[in-house]
């Protein structure tokens, strides 16, 4: 399991630096954006981003599951799997790294904002719609790579509502940086290595 994690941090690294790229491209264009904006904007971005990651997790296990499992507890390990990777890592990546990011850059208006609590009617359906896409219709490539640039600019305009008039070159390297970590492990994680953690053992009786 380590050397898949590795493996797969590895292999994700270029694309989360070039979705930290994005973000940053984003930025300089809209760092100057009202709060609320900036927050109305990250309540688009974050459950779209929950909803892809509920889709691609559940999706992990739903390929992966070992035939020998009874039908009767498939349902509810996707729901638990499906549920807990998406909405316990994206509010990790999106919210609480950035977060963390903020008060490490001493960012004027830094505030933490957890979804499925703050909006829990809007958050926590998608997640479980991305379970239920998943049971029906498996699919990790395409919402995998939505998935990171989805959570890049979430984690962004979480930043951006704290920036103020901070947008000193300081500031765009440590944005950057937690742009990067963000997205790097969180994704990898919920994405591969947390429903594969459920089947591995099985996969290999």
């Amino acid at each position: 399991m380590l050397k898949q994690i590795g493996k797969e941090l590895k292999n994700h690294a270029p694309f989360t630096s070039f979705g930290a790229f994005t973000g940053i491209m984003v930025m300089a264009l809209f760092y100057q954006l009202p709060s609320h904006t900036s927050f109305t904007i990250f309540y688009i971005l974050h459950p779209v981003h929950v909803l892809l990651s509920a889709l691609v997790t559940s999706s992990i296990f739903e390929i992966h599951k070992h035939k020998s499992m009874k039908d009767g507890y498939i349902l509810p390990a996707l729901l638990v799997i499906g549920y807990t990777g998406s909405i316990g890592i994206a509010t990790v990546s999106d919210s609480i790294i950035p977060f963390l990011g903020e008060i490490l850059l001493n960012l004027p208006k830094r505030e933490i904002h957890i979804g499925f609590i703050e909006k829990w009617w809007l958050v926590n359906p998608l997640a479980f719609l991305g379970i239920a896409i998943s049971y029906f219709r498996p699919a990790t490539k395409f919402p995998h790579a939505g998935h990171v640039l989805l959570s890049t600019w979430a984690s962004l305009f979480h930043m951006i509502m704290a920036l103020g008039d901070n947008t000193n070159i300081i500031a765009y390297i440590g944005i950057f940086l937690f742009l990067f970590l963000a997205v790097w492990i969180p994704c990898c994680v919920s994405d591969i290595v947390f429903p594969l953690l459920f089947v591995k053992e099985r996969s290999e009786t």
